[in-house]
């Protein structure tokens, strides 16, 4: 329920009123005598869902932006004329609140910070990110998470958009590319340094150090997290949820991948940074396609009939934009996917077939500790480099034969050549201690 007080120009008095009783409103008025154009002050509660058609229908009649119109949290009405109101606008019975498109671009605005405001909490927020993955430490990295404002950002533009707001929109957007850019510029910055300071020595593949593989290496399952952050966020804000949380869950979308380009140019794993810059743009657009949408189906528009059609030609611009952006985006994204379905069918394959190799009678000595497929780690689409099978056995050297054996087992489950290697561990006791031995044997297509 909101309450409304509205200041009325000169001229518009019975008009106003007019329309609040055709609504069945219960209203008070009293005389404004602050010599300002104005006659009256009008008072009146109304259901949430009715706040925007009252609001449109007072507009048409007069009450401009220059007049005051202020909404009030009520947080009861005792009145039979109120209860008949909120009937007629339940609308099948359902007595859900929708934010009105007033009130929704003063909430957009107001999670907005100001722009000092927000560019120290997202340096705050990178430091915390890069430190975090860095030191592989999922704690902090959601620590970042938490601090980073860009909930309002990436609402406040798609608001602006479908409501006809241009400086919403320009602010959204605004600090929307800014924010992003920082954090990658003080992620470059803060890895640069860790290096420098050997917390983290080069020429490590820092990638695997950090697990920063599904960052760098992104899927079409990335796109589920942003397109739920975005729905969640416009959901959030129209219906009263928690924005907190909302904002956590935009922000795992932006801030790591952000952290990781950083960190993946600093090591200058450019192939690696690609692929995380691609991650955050799909990111991007898919937070502000969802949003977008999400304010279009429930009904958000600029004010009046008449400025529906203008609306609708940039809102489909931006919704076109925001969809071919991802839809170039995901063939990469779509490589990456199969990549995975490969590497888990050929693991799942090669597992098979090296229990059935060792089951063979002159292979009885041995047991199958792993199987792992290796990718090549050329980033941002890798490929398959080898399988490695690890055995263990009581003979420290090589089974001969056993590697050209299973390459020709797993080969035929791979449409790339493959190279197999096969590692032997045995465990020795020695003066009362255990001594591992590792001998490594390798089968390819060129062996």
């Amino acid at each position: 329920m909101r309450y409304l007080e509205i200041t009325v120009p000169e001229g518009k008095r019975r008009a106003v009123l007019d329309i609040l009783e055709d609504e069945g409103i219960d209203y008070v008025v009293s005389d404004e005598t602050s010599g300002r154009g104005y006659t009256a002050v009008v008072r009146f509660p109304v259901p949430t869902r009715a706040v925007e058609p009252v609001l449109d229908r007072l507009r048409r009649a007069g009450i401009s932006d220059e007049s005051s119109v202020v909404v009030i949290n009520a947080e009861t009405v005792i009145s039979e004329q109120f209860a008949t109101l909120r009937d007629q606008y339940s609308h099948g019975g359902q007595k859900g609140a929708r934010t009105s498109r007033q009130v929704l671009r003063t909430k957009a605005d107001e999670l907005t910070p100001p722009f000092t405001i927000y560019t120290v909490m997202l340096l705050i927020s990178a430091v915390v990110a890069t430190a975090g993955l860095l030191a592989d430490s999922p704690a902090v990295v959601i620590g970042a998470m938490v601090i980073a404002p860009l909930l309002g950002p990436a609402l406040a533009a798609n608001v602006g958009i479908v409501t006809g707001d241009d400086r919403l929109k320009a602010t959204g957007f605004v600090y929307q590319l800014v924010g992003v850019t920082m954090v990658v510029v003080a992620s470059i910055g803060l890895a640069v340094l860790a290096r420098i300071a050997g917390l983290e020595p080069a020429g490590v593949d820092i990638v695997v150090a950090t697990e920063l593989g599904e960052r760098v290496s992104p899927n079409l399952f990335s796109l589920a997290v942003a397109l739920g952050a975005g729905i969640a966020g416009i959901l959030s804000l129209t219906r009263g949820f928690s924005e907190a949380i909302v904002g956590v869950m935009i922000a795992a979308a932006l801030i790591p991948p952000s952290a990781a380009v950083g960190i993946t140019v600093a090591w200058g794993m450019y192939g690696a940074a690609v692929g995380a810059a691609v991650l955050v743009i799909v990111n991007l657009l898919s937070i502000n396609l969802a949003a977008l949408a999400t304010l279009w189906v429930a009904g958000y528009r600029p004010q009046g009939l008449f400025e529906v059609s203008p609306s609708r030609t940039p809102t489909y611009t931006y919704a076109a934009i925001f969809g071919i952006g991802l839809l170039v985006l995901a063939a990469p994204l779509a490589g990456v996917t199969l990549l995975d379905f490969h590497t888990t069918e050929l693991e799942s394959s090669a597992d098979d077939e090296v229990e059935s190799v060792l089951n063979e009678s002159e292979y009885d000595h041995l047991e199958a500790a792993a199987v792992a497929v290796e990718l090549d780690g050329d980033y941002p689409i890798q490929s398959v480099d080898q399988v490695v099978v690890t055995v263990t056995g009581q003979d420290p050297g090589p089974e001969p034969g056993l590697a050209d054996r299973l390459y020709e087992a797993i080969e035929p489950h791979s449409d790339e050549s493959l190279v197999i290697e096969v590692q032997y561990v045995v465990a020795e006791q020695r003066g009362g201690e255990t001594e591992i031995q590792q001998v490594a044997d390798r089968s390819s297509s060129d062996s």
